[in-house]
């Protein structure tokens, strides 16, 4: 009788660590015959290799890593500049668990350059009553960012019965780079 019990407080307690465990993002997304390979083992909360490998790229261009200070929960591509070549975008969350994104763009498929992504905290307006929550989601080349609002009042700590949405969109910056670019935002009551 107790080999069973046993067995089966073993089993809740493997099942109840493997909650927190991170798996390896692994994934391989294409448009046409050319895309990307993003893979992270997802190991540690705050440090991790990210690998970024061009796939039906011509031969000048080289699989890219770096440390990212997070996890990588998800990958979407789109030719998000209109240069006719695809870029990705990939999601994490940050090592207090805040998502984020960090974006990769093709030049003529021959080498990988950033495209920057603003600090909301940079805008006046934007930036008003937010305190993270964030939320993203691409859509036809449109990005979608979505968080709860706040009271100005720091000691308040609910959010208000709204959510802005902000969109932006990947324009020409400085000396040939991109960038994500505010266009439109919004509130709205949330259901």
């Amino acid at each position: 009788m107790r080999f069973p019990l046993f067995l089966t407080f073993i089993l809740i307690v493997f099942t109840a660590n493997s909650q927190f465990v991170v798996s390896k993002y692994d994934s391989t997304l294409k448009i046409g015959k050319a895309g990307y390979r993003i893979s992270c083992f997802n190991k540690l909360v705050d440090r991790n290799i990210l690998n970024i490998r061009p796939i039906g790229f011509k031969q000048e261009a080289r699989e890219v890593s770096f440390e990212l200070k997070g996890r990588v929960t998800g990958s979407e591509i789109d030719d998000l500049n209109l240069d006719g070549f695809p870029d990705i975008l990939i999601y994490f969350l940050d090592k207090d668990s805040k998502p984020s994104i960090l974006s990769v763009s093709s030049k003529n498929n021959e080498s990988l350059m950033p495209i920057y992504f603003p600090d909301i905290t940079n805008d006046m307006v934007l930036s008003k009553g937010y305190r993270g929550g964030d939320e993203y989601k691409l859509v036809e080349g449109i990005l979608f960012r979505k968080f709860p609002v706040y009271d100005s009042d720091t000691s308040i700590k609910t959010p208000t019965n709204k959510v802005r949405q902000i969109m932006y969109r990947v324009v020409e910056g400085d000396q040939g780079t991109w960038k994500f670019k505010a266009f439109k935002n919004f509130e709205m009551t949330k259901d």
